[in-house]
């Protein structure tokens, strides 16, 4: 079975001045401005590298929860942040890492089972598995 989800983007303009909207086809995102200030400026908006951060961090969420369960723990939390970097890299750029934080609240739960079921969770992420990049995972058991 393949899943297909869409994402768009349009774009007018040069990449200093030009401007874009981003929407996705569950309409979460409606024409969401973007562009080279909300990208490297600060400005309103979003950016590539925060929708991939949402995204991992929702994928690595959801891929531990479900872990979890096929082991036969309930998570009652799993709060999870990805920071995304992006880098000056052979003349462009390119995202060079992604630092995953996760607080999790798991009753009844060994930390050195969490710990092997957790450590899968980043490498079994579709996400994880898409990003060439260094991924590092921090993350703090409250059970």
């Amino acid at each position: 079975m393949t899943i297909h989800k869409k994402g768009q983007a349009h774009w007018e303009g040069d990449i200093k001045s030009g401007k874009g909207t981003v929407s996705t086809e569950s309409g979460v995102l409606n024409q969401s401005p973007y562009g080279f200030n909300t990208r490297f400026e600060g400005e309103k908006g979003t950016n590539p590298e925060e929708l991939i951060g949402a995204a991992h961090a929702a994928c690595f969420s959801m891929a531990l929860s479900l872990m979890l369960g096929e082991q036969g723990y309930a998570p009652t939390s799993i709060d999870t942040t990805a920071d995304v970097s992006l880098d000056k890299k052979d003349g462009g750029f390119a995202i060079t890492k992604v630092a995953l934080q996760s607080k999790v609240s798991v009753p009844q739960i060994e930390q050195s089972a969490f710990d092997a079921i957790i450590q899968k969770a980043k490498a079994g992420c579709p996400v994880s598995q898409l990003l060439n990049a260094d991924i590092t995972l921090d993350y703090q058991l409250n059970a």
